[in-house]
């Protein structure tokens, strides 16, 4: 789970109305496969807001920390950056529900939200969406072809290190400028 810090941060970004700014989703979108696109655009804002944020973070630290300039960056690392919460989606939650969501599965186990996946209730089956965003965001990017590390980020951007599958050097930088 993330930081009780995190969490108030993201909390008072997402009550903050508005969509990024023209020139960061340009580049954004300059980053990302038209198929890639399609999921950007079913974000909402505050996720978009956050996800810039973030892939612009990584691609600084990684020309300084690594010395690779941002235009030689590989192709998945931006859009690893921004599409890592876009299993969100799924749920359809705004945040007054993500809020409840969050609360909920600081409590509640792996067991209730397997239970509630299949749940005919679907507030239910939407919380347990929004807990198994990491895995339902790797899907859509399988299935939108992107690069197998930025799918594999989306999945596993909350595990400890020892379960990432893509250079480590870069799995750090993306997890500690997500700041989860």
């Amino acid at each position: 789970m993330a930081s009780p810090v995190h969490l108030i941060k993201r909390f008072f970004g997402a009550v903050r109305p508005g969509a990024p700014s023209k020139t960061d989703e340009q580049w954004a979108l300059s980053t990302l496969s038209s198929a890639e696109a399609q999921i950007w655009d079913r974000m909402n804002n505050p996720d978009r807001r956050h996800a810039v944020q973030v892939a612009r973070d990584v691609s600084r630290q990684v020309g300084s920390e690594l010395g690779i300039d941002e235009s030689d960056l590989d192709p998945w690392i931006v859009p690893a950056a921004l599409l890592h919460d876009s299993g969100k989606v799924v749920s359809g939650f705004r945040t007054p529900a993500r809020v409840v969501a969050t609360v909920l599965w600081a409590v509640a186990d792996d067991a209730v939200a397997e239970q509630w996946m299949s749940s005919r209730r679907s507030t239910l089956r939407r919380m347990a969406q929004y807990r198994n965003h990491p895995a339902l965001g790797a899907d859509l990017l399988r299935a939108a072809d992107a690069h197998e590390y930025t799918a594999a980020w989306a999945e596993q951007h909350h595990l400890p290190a020892s379960s990432w599958t893509m250079p480590v050097e870069i799995a750090h930088i993306l997890k500690r400028c997500d700041d989860d």
